[in-house]
Order: C-alpha cells, then structure tokens, then sequence
C-alpha cells in the first residue's frame, strides 16, 4: 500500500523502524492531493511548503531517536482553527483575507508532538451546515460517490481522511459535525466530552456546544489522537481540569460483561432500511464480544432538535457579531456612513445559511421572547442532560445510528432546512448534554456508501468509548474498501 494509505500507527512503525522518512509521507500525501483533490475539493488551503519544511525537520529529530507521539505524520486542519501566519476562513467570504496572529492551543499541542500541518480544510461556513455545501469556497465531495455530500460541517476533514489526502485531521462538532461526517465518509471521528480539548483559538459557532476532536482510519489512532487534543488549558475558560488518561491502554481490551443500551427513540420511522439494518448487525456484534445490550429510553429525544436551534442560533448570532468589518476580515467598500457599512458588510460577507440562523438568534433572545424561547429551551436542555445521566447508572456505553441516512447528492436538500437539520438528529442531544461520542464505520449500502454506528458515554469516559470501539471494530471485521477515486 501506498504510504498515503496507511494508519498513524503503521506509519509511526515504519518510522521508527528507519524504513521510511517523514519527507516521504508528506511528498506521498501531497502526491495524492494532485491526483484527487480537483475531485474532492477537501481544502481550502494547502501549506505544501512549511510541510515539507517541517518533515524535513521531524526526520532530524527522528534520527536522533527524538520521536513524539506525532512526529512527522501529516495532518489536516478545519479551518476554524487559528493558525498564525496561515489564512483562517471558516469558510466564509468574511474571513476571506484573515491571517491570525497566534495558533489555536489545539495547533500548538500538534506543532509540539511533531505533527506536519497539510492545510486547513473545507466546512460549512461558520460550521453552520451538515453538508458542506454552503462554504464560500465552494462544495467538498464524498471520496465514496463524487455527486454526493460528505456530511458537515466538518465534510472537508473527513473526506481528506477518507481519500488519503492527509493521514488523520482534526474537526469541530457543535451538532454532530465529526460523527455525522465521519459516518458518511467511511472514517472514525469522535467528539470529545465539553471542556475535555480547548477550544482557544476556535472560531466559535455556539460555545456552549463547540468542541474540538479527531477524524482518524481507525480506532487506535483516534487514541493516539486524543493523546495530544486532551488536557487542561487556562486560557480557556470552558476548559476542563480532569486528569487525562493514556488513551492507547484502553485499546485491545474485552467488553465481557459490559452493558449496552439502545435507545428505542433513536429507531424511528424515517430512518433508512439499509442504516438502520447496518447498525442492528452492529448490536449483533457487541452481542457476540460479550456485552449486554438492553432497551432504554431517552425521554426528552423529541425536544432535542427544537432546542438545539434555539439554543446554538442564539449563541451564534451573540458570536457573529463581532463581524462587522472594522478591526479585520472583509467590508464593503459601499457603505456610505458606518451604520451602512456595517449592514452591507454583513449582508455580503455573510451567506444564506449563516444569516438564517443569525436572524433566529436575535429573534430567540429578543425582549419578550428570550423567557418563552431561550430560557425554556435551556430548561428542556438540562431535562436531556438528566436523561443521559440516568440511562449511564443502567448501562455503561449507548448504541445509536450515527446518522438517518446514507450520504445524500449535492443540492438534494439545500432548498429543505429541516430535512438538512434532520440529518443530524441523532447527534444533537450529545452536544446538549455536553456527553462525549464516537463513530465508527459499521457497513455499506449495497450501493457502496458507508454507514456509521455512534456509541456514546458518560462525561469524560474517553477511554471507556475507546475501549468499546476497539472491541466491535476488531469484532465485526468490517471490509477494508477504499473509494475509487
């Protein structure tokens, strides 16, 4: 197999081993970006230069027997993540011409383990989308099936992985925006617990739901992964301080014994025969490596939806509107006075999707509607919190489908919000609760699209969910195809 193809952990052996050098991972790497990237479309920005450089550099270090936990593997970055020197968009036309001054504290943990920065990806603009169509820099494709979406916001992090155009990549997820993604694309992705990574640096979307986390080739190196995303930070004020576990010892371990809950709201008319039969073999799987697996109920499911756009709308417009033309990003050129610049500004640098939910924010938390929209979706919150906290004291992890649906074709839902909303209603309610979750690839359609299982657990079982995605995927034996691009 091409170097490009291989896991973190092949690679980190090979290294090690001197059979090869991180300068020819990353000309691999950027070998295959040329071959298929005009088709995927996962970047926004390539660094191919500072890459170089920096393998360069790692394979000094490695000579000298100075190997980090990520010492000269490429890595891709969302480009809502601050990097200094290197153009930030978030995928917007008003970020179009932002360098940061500083490295999100999530870059400087990479740039420390030895990581080599690829480029920073394609996303939904602001993060706000599940498709990764509504980018200012144009649609991402599925490496499975190019007339499809990859999933988002995160699509062009998990299409980057899923077609080995970098080796893993790190994501955001505010709604399911790692999961969802990395069902759709065949990938690992998980999100982390709320307050487990630091979001410094992250250009938010809604703080009380951001939070930072890995898309990986497998399980193992989503371990490696969260070795350097994890721990404290103190300039980061959601941040955090749990001690982090060594993720790696929680892998090739037995579920024997374990109890798994399924959630009967979470099998629901509308969910796709295919989906749905992929993740009952799943449950068969987890059956047959031991665990228990038992019905349980998520009583406030139904409400989540709601509450989540009322919730992240409102905290995004309070976010946005510090986009305003003035200390840096794109402005208008037309306003006549600054009220006026202000408001062409934002209308021309915002996009459809964006100004949506800015105009539902500021509604939610008007002057007499906050109490009967924001207050009342942050009591519903704190009930879909309680559930979770319940159902663990019966069950140690919980099976769910990671999404309703296969990936869908590029425009199929652009003109229909709620059906683009629904594509994450099974991902929602972790960010609500602040729990974390995981995605591992479980099957294909017979059409050749992967589908995902999520399993989710307590806040900060990490390695609990590591351990458990371990065991099913050594269990199942998933077929290991890659797109045909």
């Amino acid at each position: 197999m091409e170097l490009y193809g291989l896991t973190i952990h092949e690679l980190q052996d090979r290294l090690r081993a001197g059979e090869t050098t991180s300068a020819e991972i990353t000309a691999s790497v950027f070998g295959r970006i040329d071959a298929v990237e005009k088709e995927v479309r996962s970047y926004i920005t390539l660094m191919r230069e500072t890459a170089m450089i920096e393998a360069q550099a790692a394979d000094v270090k490695i000579r000298k027997g100075d190997i980090g936990i990520l010492t000269g593997i490429p890595i891709a970055l969302k480009d809502l993540l601050c990097t200094k020197g290197v153009l930030t968009t978030c995928g917007s036309r008003i970020l179009q011409n932002f360098i940061p001054p500083y490295d999100a504290t999530v870059v400087e943990k990479l740039r420390e383990a030895g990581a080599v920065f690829t480029g920073k990806t394609n996303m939904d603009e602001f993060a706000m989308g599940s498709s990764t169509e509504t980018s200012f820099f144009g649609v991402t494709r599925n490496p499975w099936d190019l007339e499809r979406i990859p999933g988002g916001s995160s699509g062009g992090s998990a299409a980057a992985v899923a077609a080995d155009e970098c080796i893993a990549s790190i994501g955001s997820d505010t709604g399911g925006s790692i999961r969802q993604p990395a069902a759709l694309c065949g990938v690992v992705g998980m999100k982390p617990t709320y307050g487990r990574v630091s979001r410094f640096g992250l250009i938010a979307f809604a703080s009380s739901l951001d939070q930072i986390g890995p898309f990986t080739k497998d399980v193992e190196d989503c371990a490696i992964m969260m070795n350097v995303l994890a721990g404290y930070d103190p300039k980061e004020s959601t941040s955090v301080p749990e001690d982090v576990p060594d993720y790696r010892q929680f892998l090739n371990k037995g579920i024997g014994g374990w109890t798994v809950g399924i959630p009967k709201e979470y099998f629901i008319d509308g969910i796709d025969p295919e989906v749905e039969a992929a993740v009952r073999r799943a449950i068969r799987v987890v059956e047959e490596a031991g665990a228990k697996c038992i019905e349980i109920s998520l009583p406030h499911t139904e409400y989540c939806l709601a509450v989540y756009y009322i919730v992240a709308p409102a905290e995004a417009c309070s976010n946005l509107a510090r986009y305003d033309g003035v200390k840096y990003g794109f402005r208008s050129e037309e306003g006549r006075d600054l009220m006026e610049m202000y408001k062409k500004t934002r209308a021309a640098g915002f996009g459809a999707e964006v100004k949506r939910r800015i105009m539902i924010g500021t509604y939610a938390l008007s002057s007499g509607y906050y109490d009967a929209y924001y207050k009342k979706a942050s009591q519903v919150r704190a009930l879909i919190k309680r559930d979770f906290d319940e159902a663990f004291t019966r069950c140690d992890v919980i099976l769910t489908p990671t999404t309703p649906t296969p990936a869908f074709k590029v425009g199929e839902r652009t003109d229909d919000p709620m059906q683009m909303y629904l594509s994450d209603i099974f991902t929602i309610s972790t960010n609500l609760a602040g729990v974390p979750g995981i995605s591992v690839p479980c099957g294909f359609t017979t059409a050749g699209l992967p589908v995902g299982v999520q399993f989710l657990a307590g806040h900060f079982q990490e390695g609990r969910l590591i351990q458990f995605a371990s065991a099913y995927e050594k269990q199942a034996h998933i077929e290991q195809r890659r797109p045909k691009l």
